[in-house]
């Protein structure tokens, strides 16, 4: 069943970002406080949405998304993860998530869902070429950490 994220969800999204993180070989990367998190997303000022997947009782997925805004296209739905924790995997729960992530930025009148994938991933760059996504190679990732 694919439904919104409540705050009641954060512990085990926080879970499945930590489970992310261990994937992509990073999880010292990962240092948002659980209150933060909550915060974030259930505070007075929100500033993502969310959809988990539960089986039997249990989040085993998420997505994760907010508004980014391009100066070119206006406002965009910017998927941050879409996490399907290892044992559920390939049992369609990750087109689901992500079929919820295109319906609402149709119904928020979006231009458009963008992310990144790591060039490695090729499980998931073949989940995005069922979407006909576009893959950008030109544009090269940037950020500046702050104290």
């Amino acid at each position: 069943m694919i439904r919104r994220a409540t705050i009641e969800d954060c512990t085990a999204m926080l879970a499945l970002v930590k489970e992310l993180a261990d994937f992509e070989r990073a999880p010292e990367e990962v240092t948002i406080s659980f209150d933060h998190f909550v915060e974030s997303g259930f505070g007075s000022n929100p500033v993502y949405w969310a959809w988990v997947a539960e089986q039997d009782q249990r989040v085993v997925g998420f997505a994760l998304c907010y508004t980014r805004f391009s100066t070119w296209k206006g406002q965009r739905c910017y998927l941050e993860d879409i996490i399907v924790t290892e044992d559920y995997r390939g049992k369609g729960i990750g087109k689901k998530l992500m079929d919820a992530v295109i319906q609402d930025a149709i119904e928020r009148k979006l231009s458009a869902v963008v992310w990144q994938v790591l060039d490695w991933n090729t499980e998931a760059i073949r989940f995005y070429e069922k979407y006909q996504a576009r893959f950008d190679a030109e544009w090269v990732n940037v950020s500046l950490e702050l104290p």
